[in-house]
């Protein structure tokens, strides 16, 4: 029987950025399943403002909530141009890389 160390995969700089997207991708749809009032499926192309029963506010304390997730700071000038959940996943993978 292998040893539990050679079935894990090493984490690397390649891995750890696939793992923390799925992670930020994860958090964001479990954050945002309570507004999901259309029956439609929340994917990473899925407009926050017009696919979701959200208004500003709660779009502002999702980030927050993401913020403290994930300890990043996201600037209000990239909070304010991300349009779709993959934006807002990549918006907090890139301020985690900036560390």
């Amino acid at each position: 029987m292998q040893a539990a160390q050679e079935l894990v995969a090493p984490t690397t700089a390649t891995t750890a950025v696939p793992s923390l997207q799925f992670d930020v991708m994860r958090e964001i749809f479990t954050l945002l399943a309570p507004y999901n009032a259309g029956g439609k499926p929340i994917t990473p192309q899925t407009v926050i403002s017009k696919g979701l029963t959200v208004d500003s506010l709660t779009i502002m304390d999702v980030i927050m909530e993401l913020e403290d997730r994930f300890d990043v700071t996201i600037p209000m000038g990239v909070a304010a141009d991300i349009v779709t959940i993959d934006q807002l996943a990549e918006a907090v993978v890139s301020q985690r890389a900036r560390g």
